[in-house]
């Protein structure tokens, strides 16, 4: 019998989100900002293994290619678990906001925010020859 009760609430509360993410508008900030914090969750513990080739590509830029092949290496294993655990922490606690995370990163308090930045693994911009991101599909604010 526990199992139906789980499933019936965790069927519910699948239902409230996806149709609140379908008819949401700029006033439902709050139910599209769990979302959000959601899939940023799911994106970061799928995809943390790009942080060794960002972190190769950081270093090496800073600090030249012996040191991107060492330190850029032992550094993207770090913020690799670090997005897993970030990723896993954002998953679970979706639908709640927590502490030191504003949704204005200017801002103070609990929210809905990034616990880790840049908030995705592949920020905008950052990415190679428009792997991640087209450069049609971003707004650029210098046009």
């Amino acid at each position: 019998m526990k199992f139906s009760k789980t499933f019936l609430v965790a069927l519910f509360v699948g239902v409230v989100m996806v149709g609140g993410a379908f008819s949401a508008k700029a006033d439902d900030a709050w139910l599209m900002r769990p979302v959000e914090k959601l899939g940023r969750g799911i994106t970061n513990a799928a995809f943390c293994f790009l942080e060794l080739p960002m972190k190769w590509t950081d270093v090496t830029e800073e600090k030249g290619s012996l040191a991107g092949l060492t330190y850029g290496t032992l550094k993207g294993v770090c913020y690799t678990v670090g997005r897993v655990f970030v990723g896993a922490i954002d998953i679970v606690t979706f639908p709640f906001p927590l502490p030191g995370c504003p949704d204005d990163l200017e801002d103070v308090g609990w929210g809905y925010g990034p616990i880790m930045k840049p908030a995705w693994v592949v920020p905008v911009g950052r990415d190679w020859n428009n792997f991640i991101y087209n450069d049609e599909s971003v707004i650029n604010p210098a046009q």
